[in-house]
């Protein structure tokens, strides 16, 4: 085995900030239109339903294409697959900064997610592989604490620019910074050398994914993810058009500040994650599920100040049942952890692009109370699932004692 990277050493800065900067890039181009819906609805002439399609196609690539990852990761080199992600991606972002197509857009999409799924499935197997083990849950660490802030900087920058300039102008900027980000990448992240690849034929290990299906409790878990990550999703994608539009009209740099909420979710990954240790992912699932039913109730009334709260209360939820979720997921069964936490991403991502689109039709329809009504029964579904696995999981536990 090659040398591991330990810490106070070059390399083990290097590798820090070029991880750091690689998640601001990957999470940054993940969701460098959701600010934009409305604008491309506008400049489109679409349905805020149909210009939504530009983050579901985003999402719905990531998901397929984490399981191929995830399928064939011991074929593919750490490193050049992470900035080959990150950089293609960016030449994307700058081919849709300047296509007059809506479809188009939505195609580059679909490939762009195909494309950054690349990073996050890879990044993680990276410092596991390469850091002395004594130093991962810090190396990770930087890594998690920086996939927030890419989302967070990102649509903060494009939707800045798109008030000054126009939402072009946003992504091409974005575009440049985050081809930067790679090249940053490709000469100073140390290569990966402690992971023997693989050659010869690829083996896609479809009969263990589907395996996984057989098991209850973690099918329960994968849908608790669909219904959660859904309903955030939705939540973002359409919460600009509300505070655009009477009686608020917010500028869209404004709007772009709103998603600092996302900073609360680094809290609640940390408090809630913490007290799992103490009292087990179920309860603190249940927990965080009637917390974030609570913060999208609260965004139904109108005062500003008061639909803020709400979004802060429903961000904090549903980083609490994400983070213990996923989490929860490979500890359920001896399979192999890689797979199912790519299984867990499938659903996680296909709940984002199915939701994430059809609120649109509520919004429209109903206004901001029919993504709250809507978004309340999926929830709901979500926690008397959480109840169902957190019952079976006690009932389990008793039977091993007795």
């Amino acid at each position: 085995m090659a040398r591991l990277i330990d810490k106070g050493t070059k390399d083990y800065y290097r590798a820090l900030c070029m991880m750091f900067f690689g998640s601001l890039a990957a999470f940054g181009a993940e969701y460098c239109l959701q600010p934009v819906i409305p604008i491309l609805a506008q400049d489109f002439n679409l349905s805020l339903t149909k210009a939504s399609l530009a983050m579901s196609f985003g999402t719905i690539g990531m998901a397929i294409s984490m399981i191929l990852i995830a399928s064939v990761s011991k074929y593919l080199e750490r490193k050049k697959v992470m900035v080959l992600a990150l950089g293609i991606s960016a030449l994307i972002i700058l081919l849709m900064s300047v296509t007059e197509e809506f479809t188009l857009i939505l195609l580059l999409r679909f490939a762009q997610g195909i494309l950054l799924a690349g990073f996050p499935s890879l990044a993680v197997a990276y410092i596991n592989e390469e850091f002395n083990p004594n130093i991962i849950g810090a190396a990770i660490g930087v890594y998690v604490a920086a996939t927030p802030l890419g989302g967070l900087i990102g649509r903060i920058m494009i939707s800045t620019f798109t008030d000054f300039a126009s939402w072009r102008i946003g992504l091409m900027i974005a575009g440049i910074l985050y081809l930067i980000c790679a090249i940053m990448m490709w000469f100073f992240l140390p290569p990966s050398l402690n992971k023997k690849i693989e050659h010869g034929k690829v083996h896609i290990a479809w009969r263990e994914f589907l395996g996984l299906l057989k098991n209850k409790k973690i099918i329960m878990i994968y849908c608790i993810a669909f219904c959660v990550m859904g309903c955030f999703v939705c939540t973002y994608n359409f919460i600009s058009y509300v505070l655009m539009n009477e009686p608020y009209n917010l500028s869209q740099t404004v709007i772009g500040f709103i998603f600092i909420l996302y900073l609360v979710g680094s809290i609640s990954s940390a408090v809630m994650g913490t007290l799992s240790d103490h009292y087990g992912h179920g309860t603190i699932i249940i927990i965080s599920m009637v917390i974030q039913i609570a913060g999208i109730i609260i965004t139904a009334f109108s005062p500003l100040i008061v639909k803020i709260i709400g979004l802060a209360v429903f961000t904090y939820g549903f980083f609490g049942v994400h983070s213990n979720a996923c989490a929860w997921a490979p500890q359920s069964c001896n399979n192999d952890k890689a797979q199912v936490s790519a299984m867990y991403m499938l659903f996680y991502y296909i709940g984002a692009s199915v939701f994430g689109t059809l609120g649109g039709v509520f919004l429209s329809d109903y206004g901001w109370m029919g993504i709250v009504v809507f978004e309340s029964i999926i929830l709901f579904v979500g926690l008397i699932l959480s109840v169902i696995i957190y019952n079976m999981d006690g009932k389990n536990k008793l039977e091993k004692v007795q």
